[in-house]
């Protein structure tokens, strides 16, 4: 259910960061062959509030499964972009207001993409409250980094 949901997640942010890119382009070019916008274009608010809940709802479940926050660093920020965007003065359909929203979803396909791969790769069977794998693989313990601090200033003698 999990992996389906941050699929779906990672096509409706890759759809919402197309749909931001295209739309100044049709509503420049409406006009020319005579229709206009109509009632459609606040559905980018509708989308922000499903991109929200879906997003935070699949990268908690995921988090309880890899104990990884890594997902939560291209979520956050994207979330920020699209509400930002979508609910403030910017709401105007302008150039930076395309440009957030772009950002912003490609930001949250990028959450849910890395969200399906640290549930799936094969180091996140992890007890809760264990080191992201990642971080683990690259960051020496603190008894290790004692012991190189002692060694760098001399000393032979090392306490813990």
């Amino acid at each position: 259910m999990l992996k389906h949901a941050d699929r779906l997640g990672l096509i409706a942010s890759s759809l919402c960061a197309v749909h931001c890119a295209l739309t100044p382009v049709l509503l420049a070019v409406l006009p020319v062959v005579g229709l206009n916008a109509g009632g459609w274009i606040d559905t980018d608010q509708a989308f922000v509030v499903f991109a929200t809940l879906l997003g935070a709802t699949t990268l908690t479940l995921g988090w309880r499964r890899h104990r990884a926050f890594r997902a939560w660093m291209f979520l956050l920020p994207g979330l920020a972009l699209v509400w930002i965007g979508s609910f403030s003065t910017l709401h105007d359909h302008g150039l930076l207001h395309a440009v957030m929203m772009v950002i912003g979803g490609l930001l949250l396909a990028c959450a849910h993409l890395l969200n399906l791969k640290l549930i799936h790769s094969p180091t996140r069977a992890m007890q809760p409250g264990a080191q992201d794998p990642v971080c683990a693989a690259t960051t020496p313990s603190a008894p290790t980094q004692i012991n190189e601090m002692h060694s760098a200033i001399g000393c032979s003698n090392t306490h813990h």
